[in-house]
């Protein structure tokens, strides 16, 4: 009985996995012929790049389709095997020999877990690193804007950086409020340019800076030129820094060690939505994967039905939970940007949702 076990359990699984093969192949067809295709193949007939870079760029945008499409090849994969296996009676004959649907979908299961460990390694490996890649190592040209405020809540001092990378800091300008108020608007006291800023652990640094004095009524008063001139001082120097380059990423480019320090600094700085909403990406790498398991639970059920029953049924509504499941992330990561639900419970509301899928098919599968 055992060695007839392991044979049907190679079956199953080989055809499983064949099939869920082949729906990795199609689904990364269709997800990448549309836009990365078309924009790659455009791109180089405009000789903005050549064959090769356009190759390469193309060969560093495929983990990104491969994170979505390793849940979506499973689901169909396990779908159209057990609707196949239904049709051809054989999963009548495996029941009729005693074996539980549960037991039957075993092997599929395991390639579930196997299929979650590298959709896990997909997102906190392969794709920030392909993201580096195509980016150059993130040579960024962006502004960004840090206030700081005191004990009131009142701004303070803010800081504009117009042009920065990770080898430099340019175009710096500082202002620096009054510390009276008046209806309710905040007032310049000086404001200072300088062409580029240095960063210590504990300071940025202005070398060469131009202050411009402005009396109570905003208006200018005195131009002068200051050296070694201290902003953002103490231990925000380093966080902020910090900030300043991962605020041009998006969330698929850190790793999960990178993006948990970006949220404890967003957090940190009060930076409350975007904190949120990169908390609920955050857990999202945990939760995604675990639909790699669920999904190959959810095939097995759809794709079994009486041998006569109508054909393609488990395929359309297999169909359907791919597009409800992938077209409401970005409202669950609205409802948690804005603080309307936890992100743990926005990352984690599509996996009870699908576990409730499966109690309900099971249960009107009479399994």
């Amino acid at each position: 009985m055992n060695f007839k076990l392991k044979i049907v359990d190679k079956f199953i699984f080989s055809q499983v996995f064949q099939a869920t093969l082949v729906c990795l192949f199609l689904f990364s067809i269709v997800w990448i012929a549309p836009e990365i295709l078309k924009n790659m193949i455009g791109d180089v007939l405009a000789h903005k790049i050549g064959v090769q870079e356009g190759l390469f760029r193309l060969v560093h945008e495929l983990p990104k389709v491969l994170a979505k499409a390793l849940p979506v090849s499973i689901l169909l994969g396990a779908t159209f095997t057990f609707d196949k296996l239904s049709k051809d009676s054989e999963l009548s004959i495996l029941r009729g020999i005693g074996l539980s649907f549960t037991r039957i979908m075993a092997p599929v299961l395991v390639l579930g877990v196997v299929l979650t460990i590298g959709c896990y390694f997909v997102g906190d490996r392969l794709i920030p690193r392909s993201c580096m890649r195509i980016h150059g190592g993130y040579q960024y040209n962006n502004h960004f804007v840090y206030i700081q405020k005191d004990e009131k809540e009142r701004p303070k001092q803010g800081v504009i950086v117009s042009n920065f990378t990770r080898k430099g800091i340019k175009n710096v300008i500082v202002v620096n409020f009054a510390p009276d108020t008046h209806d309710d608007v905040a007032t310049f006291k000086t404001i200072l340019f300088a062409p580029y800023a240095l960063k210590f652990d504990d300071k940025w640094i202005l070398p060469e800076a131009t202050e411009y004095l402005i009396n109570e009524n905003g208006i200018f008063e005195k131009i002068t030129s200051v050296k070694d001139y201290p902003v953002i001082e103490g231990s925000d120097a380093k966080d902020v820094y910090d900030l300043m380059l991962s605020g041009t990423k998006r969330d698929r480019d850190f790793t999960n060690a990178q993006l948990w320090y970006y949220t404890r600094l967003l957090k940190k700085q009060d930076f409350q939505d975007e904190h949120n909403f990169m908390l609920a990406k955050f857990y999202q790498r945990f939760f995604h994967p675990l639909t790699c398991v669920l999904f190959a639970m959810i095939g097995c059920l759809l794709g079994f039905a009486p041998p006569r029953s109508v054909r393609l049924v488990g395929f359309t509504l297999a169909v359907g939970l791919i597009f409800a499941y992938y077209i409401t992330l970005p409202f669950f990561d609205l409802m948690a940007e804005k603080g309307v639900m936890w992100p743990f419970m926005s990352a984690a509301l599509p996996i009870v949702g699908f576990v409730v899928v499966i109690f309900v098919a099971k249960k009107m599968k009479d399994l």
